[in-house]
Formats: C-alpha cells, sequence, structure tokens
C-alpha cells in the first residue's frame, strides 16, 4: 500500500533537511559530482534527483503535480534505507554522506 500525501508530506520536512540554496550550492562541487550511479547517462541518479528536489521545494504544497509527490515518496525512500546503512566513524568526508546529500539530507546538519 502506498503512503497518503500527508505522510509523504511529513517525512519529506524531516528527511529532506537542505534548503534549495544549499542544495544548489552542493550540486556544483566535485564530490557531489563524483558520486552515485550513472547508468551510463553521465550525471548520477541522486545528482538529477538533486535538482528535481530544488524544484520540488520551490513548489507550493498546493501546486504540487502527481509526479512530484511520486519523487518526494521516492526520495523519502532513499533517504531512509541509505541513513539506515551508516557506516562507523567519521562520516563528514565520505562517498556514503556526499551520496545523501544529492537527494537533500545533510546527516551532519542538526
Amino acid at each position: 500500500m502506498s503512503k497518503d500525501r500527508d505522510t509523504i508530506w511529513d517525512e519529506w520536512r524531516e528527511r529532506v533537511n537542505m534548503t534549495p540554496k544549499e542544495l544548489e550550492e552542493w550540486l556544483e562541487t566535485g564530490e557531489s559530482k563524483s558520486v552515485g550511479d550513472t547508468g551510463g547517462e553521465g550525471e548520477s541518479t541522486g545528482h538529477k534527483s538533486g535538482r528535481r528536489i530544488i524544484e520540488i521545494k520551490s513548489t507550493k504544497k498546493d501546486d504540487l503535480t502527481d509526479d512530484q509527490w511520486d519523487h518526494m515518496a521516492k526520495v523519502n525512500g532513499y533517504i531512509g534505507r541509505h541513513t539506515a546503512q551508516r557506516p562507523d566513524g567519521d562520516v563528514d568526508e565520505t562517498n556514503w554522506r556526499y551520496s545523501l546529500m544529492n537527494w537533500g539530507h545533510d546527516p551532519l546538519k542538526k
């Protein structure tokens, strides 16, 4: 059973903790571009997702499309799964953190 939009919205607001400006600046870094599966297309799935997240965060809730709601649910799922795989030790400069940041979540941000 898929989640209702209220649940998706609540999870999104909790998990996607980077502002559009923070995410936009992050996506321009070499670290951002160095992680993720490209599927042979040059840009990683996470990097593409980050660009969509900026667009979604700049859209009013009532104006979100079905496709945007679907992407929000996908982002929530990715962040939930990936944060559960946190490696031991300092994660500040790790591909694990960089990948999460491409999806709008900085695990070091309070």
